[in-house]
């Protein structure tokens, strides 16, 4: 019997894929938002596609906002993007 796949919700093509193709973005504890590339920190979580299209959508979008019921503000968005360009050149 095949073990059941974990799936999750990408905040920008709102698409269901696996959890593990997908990068954690999440609120802390404290409040604070940051990429989360082992997804294992402690705080509420998000789900977007490893690619800086679904980032782009997601912020148009303020899906990310939404998700953490937080006002972020657009010094985030451009560390979360800086972090994006990070893992994807890095993996």
């Amino acid at each position: 019997m095949q073990k059941k796949i974990p799936l999750r919700q990408c905040l920008g093509c709102r698409e269901m894929r696996p959890k593990r193709e997908l990068i954690r973005i999440v609120r802390s504890p404290e409040g604070t938002v940051s990429l989360d590339c082992k997804g294992k920190a402690p705080g509420r979580g998000a789900y977007l596609c490893p690619n800086a299209q679904c980032l782009k959508r997601a912020i148009k979008a303020k899906a990310i906002s939404r998700a953490f019921d937080l006002e972020i503000p657009q010094e985030i968005y451009d560390s979360l993007q800086l972090q994006m360009e990070e893992h994807t050149n890095g993996a």
